[in-house]
């Protein structure tokens, strides 16, 4: 019977206005646990080290398989989602704090709907009235440009990458990493590029992409690899065009 424990230091905050602090916890080890259901071994028994009995860690969580994005917090120090973070990679202790440059709410628990507003921002979505029949072929799409695209289809808004960004936080305007290949992704649609100019004008005010210090943390910090910098880059050059073009009077 395998008798080893793994210890979690964890930050806590009890209300949004409240001070942080830190409690310690053992759990029994399990193989191929990962943080999130060591978490749930402590919500069954909410002690200490110490002994002392205390209400129970908050954290959210959805899919479990690095999907949602939803259980992301700091993991040693690292942004990461803890569901993908095996106890087995980590050792002991285990720090857990809760995502940093999002207002805490309790515990591990943050929020980041600021995520949202940047999106709504940049106008990360395609306006379409209505749908094609199944019998008729929509826009076609080559397979390179699909293959392109895809990796920025792959963001499930964890927020790891604007954690990891020192431009973004709340003293600053900056949208962030996410919302930025966001206007890559749309940008590149068939259907979306009639939207291209609004989203670029809006990349071009404030908050926008000249906020970026080119830090590259994003792209490090990803869960999905999502090649950020790339977007950057790429934009980059779009909104310079675009400028141009507002020069020139073209549009």
């Amino acid at each position: 019977m395998d008798v080893r424990t793994v210890e979690f230091r964890i930050r806590r905050q009890d209300r949004p206005d409240s001070e942080p602090y830190w409690q310690t916890f053992r759990v029994p080890y399990r193989p191929n646990y990962n943080v999130l259901s060591a978490l749930m071994l402590m919500r069954e028994e909410p002690v200490t080290i110490d002994g002392k009995r205390v209400d129970p860690v908050a954290w959210e969580h959805n899919c479990m398989e690095e999907v949602c994005g939803a259980c992301a917090m700091l993991i040693n120090g690292l942004p990461r989602p803890a569901c993908s973070a095996l106890l087995d990679e980590l050792g002991s202790p285990i720090v857990l704090e809760p995502l940093p440059k999002f207002p805490v709410i309790r515990d591990l628990l943050v929020d980041r709907s600021r995520i949202d507003q940047g999106f709504k921002q940049v106008k990360a979505w395609i306006e379409i009235d209505g749908a094609w029949d199944v019998h008729e072929a929509g826009p076609r799409v080559s397979p390179q440009t699909w293959a392109e695209t895809y990796l920025y289809s792959r963001c499930m808004s964890c927020g790891c990458c604007m954690a990891a960004c020192p431009q973004f936080g709340p003293w600053s305007d900056f949208l962030g990493p996410a919302a930025v290949a966001q206007v890559r992704l749309m940008n590149a649609n068939p259907i979306g590029r009639f939207d291209r100019t609004e989203r670029l004008h809006r990349l071009m005010g404030n908050g926008g992409l000249s906020d970026c210090g080119n830090a590259q943390n994003c792209v490090r910090v990803c869960p999905k690899e999502i090649p950020l910098t790339t977007a950057i880059g790429e934009l980059g050059r779009q909104v310079t065009g675009q400028l141009l073009r507002d020069l020139l009077g073209k549009g």
